[in-house]
């Protein structure tokens, strides 16, 4: 089981030990760290980007409880290795995540319950199905007026692990179980888009997007 650092840290850099490192099909090396900060691809988030002992990180996935970094090269089980988090796309994948939430802390306030979110930049959507059989479908100005006010409240994120599981909230808004990645403060989020809203197979999917911060 890899400790996931990232749960609890935002840090960037760290060191860890090597594990295994065994060959993948592809020619490619499969390695394990006892603790990592990288997030792996899984939750509707995309895989973190950066560098292990300096060589590039390819891919990172969740295979049982352990977080398998794919690089180039080996690494020598026992080593003592540098981790290197890239900065801007951590970040851009947190905003992504966390506007995610409020869409679906909005589709909540309306009577909808969101079941499946694709925090992807680019293919940001969340899946609600209703609470109640008679319900109508909310309107966008109305989700993203909600969104706004607490945008301006700045609410603070606050992470809890309860039973080995991780627990997420901005201010007292309800806490989801996600093992993702989050802004600290929801001001983080600004530029926040809702594209469009459609019926499809009795359910409610909602697209969004975000404008990329310099």
């Amino acid at each position: 089981m890899t400790e996931r650092l990232y749960y609890i840290s935002d840090a960037t850099e760290g060191h860890a030990k090597v594990v295994r490192c065994t060959s993948e099909p592809d020619g490619r090396y499969a390695v394990e760290l006892e603790r990592t900060l990288f997030h792996p691809q899984g939750g509707g988030q995309p895989a973190d980007r950066g560098a292990i002992a300096g060589i590039a990180v390819e891919g990172v996935s969740l295979r049982g409880e352990s977080v398998i970094h794919i690089l180039a090269q080996p690494l020598a089980p026992g080593a003592v290795v540098e981790m290197q988090i890239d900065k801007s796309t951590r970040a851009r994948h947190s905003r992504w995540h966390s506007a995610g939430h409020l869409i679906g802390y909005a589709g909540e306030r309306f009577g909808w319950e969101p079941v499946k979110a694709h925090h992807w930049p680019g293919e940001g959507r969340i899946t609600f199905i209703p609470r109640e059989q008679q319900i109508s479908m909310p309107d966008a100005n109305a989700l993203l007026a909600m969104i706004k006010g607490w945008q301006a409240d700045n609410l603070l994120l606050y992470t809890d692990i309860e039973a080995g599981r991780r627990k997420v909230r901005f201010g007292d808004l309800p806490a989801y179980s996600c093992g993702g990645t989050h802004v600290k403060q929801l001001a983080e989020t600004d530029g926040m888009q809702i594209l469009g809203l459609k019926m499809k197979k009795g359910q409610l999917v909602v697209t969004y997007a975000l404008h990329e911060q310099a």
